[in-house]
């Protein structure tokens, strides 16, 4: 029996929207882990050397290869006058080292020995991929381990945000020798941010993924399983520090457009013994620019405290 005008219609749409959401699972995981690299120019590493000089630190290069072969590229600065502690900086997804060199001059400015490392598959390190903490924890810990040996600081430290800070946290499965960490604008767990990631273009929620975008997410997160062989369901720094007894400061923007701050409201509910400040008007990252004396306070307490 042919079908009627209007089921032809519904059966249209329908092939059409199963279509729409293969492809665009697809484009989403094969984009998501091949990420913009923002280069480190020439320019930018001179000036910032010449920074680094101003304030009285000495900047050199440092590299550690991986398990996988990929080759990580850093900067550790080390000041004059230390006050024998040190600590990681990691910044955020499509940016560089250089992204962080403002929280790198005022930890200097304190005495801390800085670490300054481009991520896997960012700025000039290798790895083809960037998984978003599954490799990257490793990578963390590998950092740490190489600070230790190079300074033998009296403590490390961590600070980073948005997908560094997700991966500072992912981290903490690895049992770094951390005294305490700070992690601002990170996201719970992969699926949440991919939910908010779908509702985003449109100025909705994540309702818009987990209902009407819900079979794209799925193919991405197939896909990411069966090309790259990797499970993003295990990216969940909220399960991370659920399970650590490291201190963790959470700092995030009311008004964060990017990942929103109900996410470190999950990741604090996990574990009541973190610390959460949320920051009146600061957006993605901006705790520092919003309120620039409160962060230094609130980040220099936190360590001394730990």
């Amino acid at each position: 029996m042919p079908l009627s005008r209007r089921s032809r219609r519904v059966l249209f749409a329908l092939i059409l929207y199963m279509t729409f959401c293969t492809l665009g699972g697809i484009y989403l995981a094969d984009g998501t882990l091949h990420p913009a690299r923002r280069p480190l120019t020439e320019t930018e590493a001179s000036e910032f050397r010449q920074s680094a000089h101003t304030i009285d630190a000495e900047l050199t290069d440092a590299s550690i290869t991986t398990p996988d072969g990929s080759v990580l590229l850093a900067w550790i600065i080390r000041p004059h006058h230390p006050n024998g502690d040190a600590i990681l900086l990691l910044h955020g997804l499509g940016d560089n080292r250089i992204g962080m060199t403002g929280y790198a001059q005022l930890l200097l400015a304190h005495g801390f020995t800085v670490l300054l490392p481009d991520a896997r598959a960012h700025g000039v390190s290798g790895g083809p991929l960037a998984t978003y903490g599954l490799l990257e924890r490793n990578d963390i810990h590998q950092w740490v381990e190489f600070v230790n040996a190079q300074d033998h600081p009296r403590c490390m430290f961590g600070f980073a945000e948005s997908m560094g800070a997700a991966e500072l946290l992912q981290s903490l499965d690895t049992h770094p020798h951390f005294c305490a960490v700070a992690a601002e604008s990170p996201f719970s767990n992969f699926r949440e941010i991919a939910y908010d990631r779908m509702g985003q273009p449109f100025h909705l929620g994540p309702w818009v993924g987990r209902t009407i975008l819900r079979p794209l997410v799925e193919v991405a997160f197939l896909r990411a399983r069966l090309k790259y062989h990797l499970n993003m369901e295990n990216i969940s720094p909220e399960d991370s520090v659920a399970a650590t007894t490291i201190p963790v400061l959470l700092i995030h923007g009311q008004v964060d457009s990017n990942i929103p701050g109900r996410h470190s409201r999950i990741i604090h509910a996990r574990n009541p013994n973190t610390q959460l400040w949320e920051v009146p008007a600061a957006d993605h990252g901006g705790a520092i620019s919003t309120a620039p004396q409160e962060f230094e306070r609130r980040l220099l307490a936190w360590f001394v405290a730990h």
